[in-house]
């Protein structure tokens, strides 16, 4: 019999394996919606979903490795992380889907979440004050306007499989909508700026670095908390305090 393993758990949702099937349970239906229409408009290798019934999805295992996780060492060549980034040029490239996502929030919304978490952070003693002013600063490079494009919205590195130097799939869509394509690739290479570099290179076109450090630092400040709050550590070598003092 195939062992249950647990990929991932907390308060909002968890992920099962069993074999070569993913049980995804959420209480939110909004988040399963997006991620089955995302992956079906999707142009690049998504799971194949297997069936729904909800508060569960079940979707097949993608088959590769992911290229490393943040906090751990990356792995891959310098082709497969190009790989990965024309992978994300060709989803940016794709028609609009029809709702925004999680890389599509208003100026105006994030830059007023980001003030009051940055205060969160100080007055809770979680962070010193000099780390939270100093990244707040680079995150204005990323308070600007942006031409929406299709983005994952949560494109984690862990979230990206590759076998030699081809993607095989993107899974974890539920975040998935119209959006800054720069936060996508700021997303990818959270905590593996070494590989920035390979990533751009695939993607094929300028892209403006400053907007990428900040990204870095802004997705790096929203993240500490929630994260603490949920059983993760930010804390942990490479991970988001790391990527947070990196910019000082």
């Amino acid at each position: 019999m195939d062992e249950v393993t647990v990929v991932v758990a907390h308060s909002e949702r968890a992920t099962l394996r069993v074999g070569d099937v993913f049980l995804k349970v959420d209480a939110d239906q909004a988040r399963i919606d997006v991620e089955v229409e995302a992956m079906a408009l999707a142009p690049v290798p998504t799971p194949e979903v297997l069936w729904r019934k909800p508060p569960v999805l079940a979707i097949a295992a993608v088959p590769g490795v992911t290229l490393g996780r943040l906090g751990g060492p990356s792995t891959g060549s310098s082709a497969a992380w190009a790989a990965a980034g024309a992978a994300i040029r060709k989803l940016h490239d794709a028609p609009l889907p029809p709702r925004s996502g999680g890389a599509g929030r208003s100026i105006v919304a994030l830059a007023a979440e980001l003030d009051d978490e940055c205060e969160l952070l100080v007055t809770s003693g979680l962070l010193p004050a000099d780390l939270v002013t100093r990244n707040r600063q680079v995150t204005e490079a990323a308070l600007r306007p942006w031409t929406p494009a299709f983005t994952h919205g949560d494109l984690q590195i862990a979230h990206v499989f590759v076998d030699g130097d081809e993607v095989t799939g993107i899974i974890d869509w539920s975040e998935a909508g119209q959006g800054d394509a720069l936060y996508d690739l700021a997303t990818f290479t959270l905590g593996h700026e070494e590989h920035l570099d390979d990533v751009v290179a695939g993607y094929g076109t300028d892209v403006d670095l400053d907007v990428i450090h900040a990204w870095w630092s802004l997705r790096s400040l929203l993240a500490v908390r929630w994260l603490t709050g949920h059983g993760f550590d930010p804390f942990a070598p490479g991970c988001e305090v790391d990527v947070l003092r990196s910019r000082m």
